[in-house]
């Protein structure tokens, strides 16, 4: 099979694509062995070789030699072979070339090129995945390719990459032809699209991001402890210093916020906070809630949980934007995080408003308006009337109604009898019970009266 510009094609082929020139010499010797087979039978001893220096296809098939021949495909007679080799005797297998090759016929060329295809798109994936394996968790640049099904297609040159629909910032858009970065998630070997998966909305990026913007986060000195994000719209992350004298946050924060807002341009604005790291979970929160003041922090190790009392006007502030802000701090340090106003705390330690929060579907906010309308315990809202109870709660009857009949159900707890008793001996009660003391009882009053009626009108003894 002489075919004069193969052996130049392999050599482009090779060049261009990267794929070795001895992959694509045994991907066309296995596609010629194919589309042989298809021609002349499967069963036929088929050897394909590829000449180097005429740059020729050679194709030789291989039968046996018989006295008497039963099987035509790998038989051949005595007296024909020793046409073709004088020397050959009885059972040798000899080796004939087949002239003609170039005419194999239309489905046994399409098989020839299907598995050419076949092999160079293996060999090409495993060159791209030996190609950018070492380069799985940096940063790549590349230019938008298309769009399918909401998936961004990213040519990075060599080859195509995939810009998931997951992993796209969902606050930008962009258009065919632009320039786009993206963090090369994953470098997959068997995949049947694109081996190579992008994302932009993972917390790696934001890191890479801010070591290629802080030297001293690349040379090690600024770490960074924790990354939280909610991507396009805000993120926090905290850093720490290997050197007292190197301030983490203002390393990347930068001159005039410059390192920081190079970042922010790249998320296409999402709001970064930089908050110092701290050992001290207690310490680490408070810096997490930035802007937000703190006023103290419980810490409970065994459930791993933090209760954070901030003032009443820093409340909102604290959590944030449909409590983002208290998410992203619990993201950050790994820890649930409930927090909550001086006022409320200071009526959770109240057993009145203990009573009334263990109340069923009493939740705290309902809590707080029946506590701050002076019904300060559940026996309180037991003894209100249900118009009033409706007024104060904004809700209807039968809510209404439900909130009395669940408060004149439940005990009275020994605490807030105590509690109750305390209230009395501090006088909080003695304006009721000073009246009675001072004119003493009805009864009393009326025997005392007449007593003195009758010593009057009783002449006196002789």
């Amino acid at each position: 099979m002489n075919m004069d510009n193969l052996k130049r094609i392999i050599d482009q082929i090779s060049r261009d694509k990267g794929i070795d020139r001895m992959l694509l010499v045994d991907a066309i010797e296995e596609a010629v062995r194919s589309a042989v087979r298809k021609k002349y039978g499967s069963r036929r001893d088929i050897e394909v070789q590829f000449n180097e220096e005429s740059g020729e296809i050679e194709v030789f098939q291989y039968r046996t030699v018989v006295e008497e021949v039963e099987d035509t495909e790998t038989q051949i007679t005595f007296a024909e072979a020793r046409k073709l080799d004088p020397e050959v005797e009885i059972d040798d297998d000899l080796g004939e070339k087949v002239e003609n090759i170039a005419d194999l016929g239309r489905i046994a060329a399409q098989s020839a090129k299907q598995v050419i295809i076949h092999r160079m798109r293996d060999a090409e994936r495993k060159v791209i995945y030996d190609m950018f394996r070492e380069r799985e968790g940096t940063i790549v640049n590349g230019i938008v390719q298309r769009f399918e099904r909401g998936n961004m297609i990213i040519n990075l040159g060599r080859t195509d990459a995939i810009l998931p629909r997951d992993g796209q910032i969902p606050k930008r858009s962009f258009k065919q032809s632009d320039r786009i970065r993206a963090y090369l998630q994953e470098v997959r070997q068997e995949a049947r699209d694109s081996p190579l998966i992008l994302s932009r909305t993972c917390n790696e990026f934001l890191v890479k991001l801010f070591e290629l913007e802080v030297p001293e986060i690349a040379e090690g000195i600024v770490k960074i402890m924790g990354v939280a994000r909610e991507p396009g719209f805000r993120a926090k992350i905290a850093v720490s210093s290997s050197e007292s004298d190197v301030d983490p946050v203002g390393a990347c924060v930068g001159l005039k916020g410059s390192r920081v807002q190079n970042v922010v341009q790249e998320l296409q604005g999402e709001r970064i906070d930089i908050v110092p790291w701290s050992p001290d979970p207690a310490k680490y929160v408070y810096n997490a809630l930035a802007p937000a003041e703190v006023s103290f922090v419980i810490v409970d190790e065994e459930r791993n949980q933090l209760l954070v009392i901030v003032p009443d006007d820093q409340l909102s502030l604290a959590i944030g934007r449909q409590g983002q802000n208290v998410r992203l701090a619990s993201r950050l340090l790994g820890w649930r995080i409930d927090v909550k106003s001086d006022q409320r705390y200071a009526n959770l330690e109240d057993q009145g408003y203990k009573s009334l929060v263990a109340l069923e579907t009493v939740d705290e906010n309902l809590a707080d308006k029946l506590f701050a309308a002076e019904i300060d315990s559940a026996a309180d809202l037991a003894a209100v009337e249900i118009e009033q109870i409706m007024e104060i709660a904004a809700v209807d009857e039968e809510r209404a109604r439900q909130l009395k009949e669940l408060a004149a159900a439940r005990p009275v707890s020994v605490e807030e009898t105590e509690q109750a008793g305390e209230t009395g001996e501090t006088g909080e009660t003695v304006g009721e019970t000073e009246p009675e003391e001072e004119s003493g009882t009805p009864d009393a009053q009326e025997t005392s009266d007449s007593a003195a009626a009758d010593s009057e009108e009783r002449p006196p003894a002789e």
